[in-house]
């Protein structure tokens, strides 16, 4: 934030001694002389103790400075003086917020309707919904500002634990209780205390939406395909809409070599949701194993066309090359593994399919 602001001064407002100074503060500002900056508005101050300009100026340069401590007095001296003196009301609230004062910083920080410095204050003072929504009121802004986007996943991440928390504590043998904490064991690859739970959510609520999801991704992760199979089957017949579902089912069969069944499966989550790149290339093994070729190369197309830059889309350029190999296109197959062994060089391990 900037604060290398010419502010306006008031003219009748100052003594005529007091007035000397701010022009002189006013023209040191001007060349970047922020030390004198602060003598002569200090010095203003003190010719006339009843001028908001003058406060107003020596907070200001404290403030371009980055001493913000020095400029929360003078700041608050402005605002006594002229209590609708909205450029005061901002730069006191980002003062006392550098300075750890955030329950201090918010009321002013409202008045002037800083939204995201008014979301890291309420993040300090455990305003989570509140934070949240100003951080996305202010997106739209300044959609790429690192900043902005840390502080909202930030927040959310935080609203989201405080609201895992809360449930657990207060309702900790309930159904969700108990999905949560197998959520958390699988972040943690810690599978036989992820199934554990997930087994008790599906005890005691066995048509929840998502358990038989979630504990199928369990037995995924376990290399225990059949287990994983029966989960995401019972998942695509609890939501025959949902893509994800057909798809992990359509992985999992694959994974079985029931290439035939898995190719259905991930058409249906294609027709589902047809851009989905996990699907396209799980779609394109499943073709590609099935014979049926043309189904495999539009489907590995479409993946490097939507990923670009990825490990899936240099598992797609893999695989193309292995179907062109087999129909003699040696040019394209060189291509193509080009392509495979670039991506390679700059980008990590393959997503998980």
């Amino acid at each position: 934030m900037t604060f290398f602001l010419f502010l306006a001064l008031a003219a009748q407002s100052a003594a005529p001694g007091a007035m000397q100074h701010l022009q002189a503060g006013l023209e040191a500002r001007k060349q970047h002389q922020v030390d004198v900056e602060i003598t002569e508005f200090r010095e203003a101050a003190r010719l006339d103790p009843a001028s908001a300009d003058a406060f107003l100026n020596l907070g200001a340069a404290y403030m371009e400075k980055h001493d913000y401590g020095a400029a929360i007095t003078p700041l608050k001296r402005a605002l006594e003086l002229s209590p609708d003196l909205l450029v005061a009301h901002q730069f006191l609230g980002y003062a006392l917020l550098a300075q750890g004062y955030a329950a201090e910083a918010i009321p002013h920080l409202e008045r002037v309707g800083a939204q995201e410095a008014l979301g890291i204050a309420q993040i300090q003072t455990g305003q989570l919904t509140e934070a949240v929504a100003n951080f996305t009121a202010a997106l739209p802004k300044q959609p790429d500002d690192p900043d902005l986007l840390f502080y909202l996943g930030h927040s959310t991440g935080l609203l989201s634990k405080t609201a895992i928390d809360t449930l657990i504590a207060n309702h900790p043998d309930s159904a969700r209780a108990h999905q949560a904490l197998g959520e958390n064991y699988l972040v943690l690859r810690q599978m036989p205390q992820a199934e554990k739970e997930y087994l008790e959510a599906l005890r005691l609520r066995p048509d929840l939406p998502g358990l038989h999801l979630e504990l199928g991704q369990v037995y995924a992760n376990s290399a225990q395909w059949p287990k994983s199979e029966a989960e995401f089957r019972a998942e695509a017949k609890l939501q025959p809409g949902n893509a994800e579902a057909a798809y992990r089912l359509g992985t999992a069969l694959l994974q079985q070599g029931n290439a035939r069944d898995a190719l259905a499966e991930l058409k249906r989550s294609k027709l589902l949701k047809p851009e989905m790149p996990e699907t396209l290339y799980s779609l394109g093994k499943a073709a590609s194993v099935a014979g049926e070729s043309s189904v495999a190369e539009e489907s590995w197309r479409k993946v490097i066309e939507l990923e670009k830059n990825t490990s899936l889309a240099a598992q797609s350029y893999f695989g193309l090359a292995g179907l062109h190999r087999k129909q003699g296109k040696l040019s394209q197959v060189q291509q193509e593994m080009q392509e495979f062994q670039k991506l390679q060089s700059t980008i990590g391990p393959p997503r998980a399919e």
